[in-house]
């Protein structure tokens, strides 16, 4: 199994380390054809609109919506996500061109400024499930992008309280930062639809590898019929956890 790596800027390295740690390939992705030698694509995180312009300059979008639309997994993390959503609101002047397919609106940087960026402990009950391990897990938001609303086909994976500056900005715009009576509103920051998997946060930047292990086991769920030609992991090769890569200061 070889997984693609968006290589144009940003934490491609990470991701391809932690793909190592869990015994799969990781291939640098910087030129269309390059997407046919591989099974699985994961787009980083990174600034979002230095990484559109270069995929515009390489001409990379048509093959990243085709790569999308025949069915092959691809993960977004932060940056990354904002390139999967079908919308996107805040961005930069003149906007950026998206891959699209997953059906949700992001807003570019719904949690502020670099200065902003934060880690918080995330309940992650679908992860926890399939991949064992603690229930929570540490989300690491840098500059990080929220999603403020989801299709009915796309499934929630994890939730965290939204600043309340940011819900009552949004909430004219909006209506689906959840609010239920007595409780405080959240803003969805991981989801699944079909293929697309998407976390505003960055999983490449801690010791977890879980939600690489996740991500892996989609790989061959929507095509079964060619699991032949791809390789499944191996159980003599369990996910580790024992290289930290961002350790806060």
């Amino acid at each position: 199994m070889a997984v693609g790596v968006l290589a144009l800027q940003g934490s491609f390295n990470e991701h391809i380390a932690a793909l190592k740690r869990v015994g799969v390939k990781g291939v640098e992705i910087r030129k269309p054809e390059q997407l046919q030698m591989v099974n699985a694509l994961i787009i980083p995180g990174g600034e979002s609109t230095s990484m559109a312009k270069l995929a515009e300059y390489h001409n990379l979008f048509p093959a990243l919506r085709e790569f999308v639309k025949i069915g092959k997994p691809v993960w977004g993390t932060c940056a990354g996500l904002i390139f999967l959503a079908d919308k996107a609101t805040g961005q930069k002047i003149g906007g950026q061109e998206l891959v699209g397919g997953l059906n949700c609106t992001v807003h570019r940087n719904f949690f502020g400024s670099q200065l902003q960026s934060f880690e918080t402990e995330i309940s992650i009950p679908e992860i926890a499930a399939k991949e064992g391990g603690p229930p929570s897990f540490r989300g690491v938001f840098i500059r990080a992008p929220g999603i403020l609303e989801v299709g009915p086909e796309v499934q929630v994976l994890a939730e965290v309280p939204a600043p309340p500056e940011k819900y009552a900005k949004f909430d004219s715009d909006v209506e689906s930062l959840e609010d239920n009576a007595g409780s405080e509103k959240k803003v969805i920051v991981a989801v699944k639809q079909g293929n697309l998997l998407a976390t505003a946060f960055h999983p490449e930047l801690t010791q977890d590898t879980r939600w690489h292990s996740y991500f892996l086991k989609m790989v061959n769920e929507p095509n079964k019929e060619e699991a032949s030609s791809s390789t499944s992991l191996s159980s003599e090769d369990p996910p580790k956890y024992d290289l930290p890569v961002y350790q806060q200061g």
